[in-house]
């Protein structure tokens, strides 16, 4: 229970302190008017309350990543504690900070945009493709999981074409009407649900006190299948450290902000709240692995299944009949809430590079109707594999972020260090993995980790390179 205080309270602190310390870098000015005003338009530019905008960028950033990812990495043992914290705090936070403050700065910009501008043209073709992409898998990913268990939960009349049916009409609305109309009502009370299922499982820990693995005992792995911590681990706990879906989500969020200063509690506060949920159910989680259940499910392997079990089996167990209730919304209206926002990120994705006014609803259908041509034609598709290699894309997306703020605080003669250490490292992660894995390469580790960290430093002195070109050429700002 030591090593989970002190982890808990370190998550804490680094909101308060290392949050400071970034916004000070970054320069936080509250008289700059925001995008919410100068391009108010009533669809996706709108004045929200601040309180409002963090539920919905917690509940946009979250959805199952905090709960399933972080059970699936607690089989590799205590390190799982250490990288969320690490990750939460000095990368996961400070990418989700720094990329919704740039787009807040560029009239709440898209993404691709934004990785465009530091890291130039080709870049950005490249991102709108790679991210518009991503966004059409995530929701048509996040159909199929809720359909299923609402199919499994109601009569066999109500089967799973029923429901992917219904989930998918949301969508549609969701993505088209103004962001205040049906986001901006429900995302909050969802977000409430998630946090209190969450307090709920803390309090639980507390009073039963379970005797959770400590630091001291060493940080071995203890994956049943035998999978290397790194970097599987990494791959696997990516919304509860850092994930690259987060900066498509912040320039949503960006578009509504009513001034800078609450950037930090909005977009580095979402981040720790939700590396604060995973800690929690990766310590749920590793005290149900010891327990008889936890044993047989530990020893069958990982997969988004069994970790569905799992959330259904604490949640009952721990709180009950509100418990159960709440599992059920988590595990069905989490992903839902992540795939609605998806699409509505490829909408405006698209809307930025076509230059394409997102006012009038015909526009708007324009864009969104190619798009859910697409991602219903993915759904019928075998997801077994799309899935391992969405993850995979998911931290690849983290990483050209990570790169593009670097480049962004190296022209703003910044301490660039902040997103330097971060990006490096998840790019040997994002290159070791992909060698590394059966849905890769599956080259042996040895090799593997040779070859991802000369990936890696190939890309650093690329940077140090362009660093030294740059400076030269612009020795004042």
């Amino acid at each position: 229970m030591f090593t989970f205080t002190i982890a808990l309270l370190a998550l804490i602190a680094g909101y308060f302190f290392y949050g400071k310390f970034v916004e000070k870098i970054f320069g936080v000015d509250p008289a700059r008017k925001t995008p919410a005003y100068t391009k108010q338009d009533g669809v996706d530019y709108i004045p929200m309350p601040t309180w409002k905008i963090f539920m919905i960028q917690f509940l946009n950033i979250a959805g199952l990543g905090p709960i399933f990812g972080a059970i699936m990495g607690a089989k590799f043992g205590t390190a799982s504690y250490l990288w969320i914290v690490l990750g939460s705090i000095f990368a996961g936070a400070v990418h989700d900070f720094l990329a919704g403050m740039i787009s807040l700065r560029n009239g709440g910009e898209s993404l691709p945009e934004t990785i465009g501008r530091y890291l130039g043209v080709n870049f950005k073709q490249f991102m709108r493709g790679f991210t518009v992409l991503l966004m059409v898998l995530v929701g048509a990913v996040f159909v199929a999981g809720p359909a299923g268990l609402l199919a499994k939960l109601t009569p066999e009349s109500l089967d799973l074409s029923f429901w992917a049916t219904v989930v998918f009409v949301y969508y549609v609305l969701a993505t088209l009407l103004p962001i205040d109309k049906i986001i901006g009502k429900i995302y909050p009370i969802f977000a409430i649900a998630l946090i209190f299922m969450a307090a709920g499982i803390l309090f639980m820990i507390f009073w039963h006190h379970p005797a959770l693995p400590e630091l001291t005992d060493g940080i071995a792995n203890t994956h049943p299948d035998g999978l290397p911590i790194f970097p599987m681990m990494f791959i696997s706990i990516a919304c509860g450290a850092i994930s690259g879906f987060h900066a498509t989500q912040s320039p949503l969020m960006a578009r509504c902000m009513t001034n800078e200063k609450y950037g930090r509690p909005v977009f580095y506060g979402a981040m720790i709240t939700e590396g604060i949920v995973a800690l929690i159910w990766a310590a749920a989680a590793t005290y149900f692995f010891h327990t008889e259940e936890g044993s047989a499910l530990f020893a069958a392997g990982s997969g988004n299944d069994n970790a569905a079990v799992i959330v259904d089996s604490i949640t009952k167990e721990w709180l009950g009949v509100v418990g159960g209730f709440l599992a059920i919304l988590g595990v069905i209206a989490a992903p839902i809430t992540s795939g609605d926002t998806a699409f509505r990120s490829a909408r405006l994705i698209v809307a930025d590079f076509l230059r394409v006014d997102q006012k009038p609803i015909l526009k708007r259908l324009m864009i969104s109707v190619p798009l859910f041509v697409a991602g219903y034609i993915i759904l019928h598709a075998n997801f077994s594999v799309l899935w391992r290699y969405f993850a995979w894309c998911n931290q690849t997306l983290a990483v050209f972020t990570l790169w593009a703020l670097t480049v962004y605080l190296t022209q703003k003669r910044k301490p660039y260090v902040i997103t330097l250490i971060p990006a490096l490292f998840m790019t040997s992660v994002c290159s070791t993995y992909i060698l590394i894995a059966r849905e890769g390469l599956h080259l042996s580790q040895e090799l593997a980790y040779w070859l991802g960290g000369a990936v890696t430093l190939f890309i650093f002195v690329l940077f140090l390179v362009w660093r030294n070109k740059y400076l030269r050429r612009n020795p004042t700002i």
